[in-house]
């Protein structure tokens, strides 16, 4: 059982009336999917790409809504041999031009055979079938015919070491490096990580996040799967709407693992209602496992305080780095223990990127969260500018190698050899290591320098966000050079609650204050943007490469 198709056969012959999870819907009844099921709809996928032409090891472009085809089509390429990659389809936040040429230049890249897709989306994808295009077909359902379980389909004879999928990493729209990951590394990963978190028998994982993200892709669909532990799936755009259903969910199912952004722990906290919670109970739950970007201890008091009368624990409050890179986890925190906390002096991690023990009182402090320790099979280092192991304590890129390493950028050797040094994947992160625990600090592309002073944008973000007037989530920070000074600026975009004149004149006096109130920083530009305006990934983030680019483009003040 060395491939994803091996494995799913496996499960389906041996246990084809094992729940293999349930499907939420907003508007209708849940469904239960037994192996038996996902194989026979697994099936009719399998048989609609040959069909079409397609071949083992073909790109097969998933771009669906949360159904079960998307499910379908997923493990349908995989018992084909083909190499599936689940990808976001547009939305109101993401710019439908951009979306559509950043599709056009990922196909040039990856050279897919198939695209699955909904109907809705499907004339607008037409015109990539073109003279040249390697598209064969573009399918919105599959072939309606009932499939045997006792089958033999190709995908059981590819190699451990063959592609068996892409993930792309997380972009203004989500369209970026296609990372290569074999099977070998998938259940490599799935193996480290099912020991770090200790999954159990009993175990039900419960996920909201999207496909197309590797937080949502591997603990939230493809290690539950495999592992056969039950999962429960509902669309992202189900929760936004009602992030209580997620709380519902984990209390009618028995749910025990849940995966979660920072964001997520605010937006929950602040948008469930009390009436929501009447009947709830939590206190099974053993993990809410903060992942995906920088964490931080505020967000998880403000979720523990909000929703301890259910039965949350504080230390079910854990936290993970991740990265689809290394398939999933790189490290683990909080499972054996409450997760470790870390008292430093801000002085010295902004002025001397050190993440020296706070000593006096009077000292401003800052408080940050591990990420955990490497899963086995990993190992991390941090290194400074000229690439040399930083001592501990010093602040430097977090660098990895493991048994769970993507094989490469799919067709892109260029950005491949970029991203190694010596066999260590360079992550561009920032962090530092402290009696083995990882401490992830933000990005070295984001990272602001002010007067030689360090600057973390998502820090000056979480002081705007709780601005009054501030539309919470809707900030982004960023510096610019100014060539007058000799020094990068902070710039803050917002967007208000209010569009009245005089409420924004005191929404932008509030920024500046709280910004220089809880922080060292003085923040000279300061602006409101109209709804919408800010541009997001497809993960949800705040892009702050594009906004910067935009707000360069459309509001920096002229010279």
């Amino acid at each position: 059982m060395t491939t994803l198709a091996s494995r799913l056969h496996h499960h389906a012959q041996n246990s084809p009336a094992d729940i293999c999870l349930w499907l939420l819907h907003p508007q209708a009844p849940p469904e239960t999917i037994h192996y038996a099921d996902l194989y026979r709809g697994a099936r009719r996928w399998m048989d609609t790409f040959q069909a079409n032409g397609i071949q083992p090891g073909d790109i097969v472009v998933i771009i669906r809504q949360h159904d079960t085809d998307l499910i379908d089509a997923f493990w349908g390429a995989a018992l084909l041999g083909a190499i599936p990659s689940i990808l976001p389809f547009p939305t109101e936040k993401l710019n439908p031009g951009h979306y559509r040429r950043s599709l056009e230049a990922l196909i040039g890249v990856t050279r897919p055979s198939a695209i699955v897709t909904y109907e809705d989306l499907e004339p607008e994808l037409h015109p990539l079938l073109g003279e040249g295009s390697p598209l064969k077909a573009i399918l919105t359902g599959p072939i309606r015919a009932e499939a045997p379980l006792d089958d033999t389909p190709p995908g059981l004879d590819r190699s451990a070491d063959e592609v068996a999928l892409l993930q792309h990493s997380s972009g203004t729209t989500g369209l970026q490096k296609g990372v290569a990951l074999s099977h070998r590394a998938i259940f490599n990963q799935i193996e480290s990580y099912s020991q770090a978190i200790h999954l159990a028998g009993d175990d039900v994982v419960v996920s909201w996040l999207p496909l197309y993200h590797d937080m949502g892709l591997i603990p939230g669909f493809l290690m539950p799967i495999l592992a056969k532990r039950p999962l429960v799936l509902m669309s992202p755009f189900d929760w936004v709407r009602s992030p209580a259903k997620l709380l519902r969910a984990l209390h009618d199912y028995r749910g025990t693992l849940a995966w979660l952004p920072n964001f997520a722990y605010n937006f929950c906290a602040n948008k469930i209602r009390e009436e929501d919670l009447a009947g709830l109970d939590l206190s099974h739950v053993r993990a809410f496992i903060n992942c995906s970007e920088p964490m931080r201890l505020d967000s998880h008091m403000l979720f523990y305080e909000r929703f301890k009368g259910i039965g949350v624990r504080y230390e079910a409050l854990t936290t993970c780095y991740a990265m689809a890179e290394n398939v999933f986890g790189v490290t683990q925190g909080g499972i054996d223990g409450a997760v470790v906390e870390d008292e430093i002096d801000r002085l010295a991690f902004t002025e001397e990127a050190v993440a020296r023990p706070a000593s006096s009182e009077e000292q401003p402090t800052l408080t940050l969260i591990s990420a955990g320790r490497p899963i086995a099979g990993t190992a991390v280092r941090v290194l400074d500018a000229d690439r040399r192991d930083c001592p501990e304590r010093r602040i430097g890129e977090i660098a990895l190698r493991s048994d769970c390493m993507l094989d490469g950028y799919f067709n892109r050797p260029d950005a491949t050899a970029q991203a190694f040094h010596d066999g260590w994947y360079l992550t561009g992160d920032l962090g530092y290591l402290a009696e083995g625990e990882l401490y992830v600090t933000g990005r070295k592309k984001d990272l602001i320098i002010v007067g030689g002073k360090n600057v973390y944008p998502q820090d000056i973000e979480a002081l705007v966000s709780e601005v009054e007037g501030v539309h919470p989530g809707r900030v982004v920070a960023f510096g610019v050079v100014d060539e007058t000074i000799g020094t990068e600026e902070v710039v803050v975009l917002a967007e208000p609650d209010t569009t009245h004149p005089d409420d924004a004149k005191i929404i932008t006096r509030r920024i500046r204050d709280a910004v220089a109130t809880g922080s060292d920083v003085v923040v000279r530009y300061v602006h409101l943007v109209e709804p919408m305006w800010l541009l997001k990934t497809s993960s949800g983030k705040i892009a702050r490469g594009a906004n910067r680019e935009r707000y360069l483009r459309e509001l920096r003040p002229s010279k």
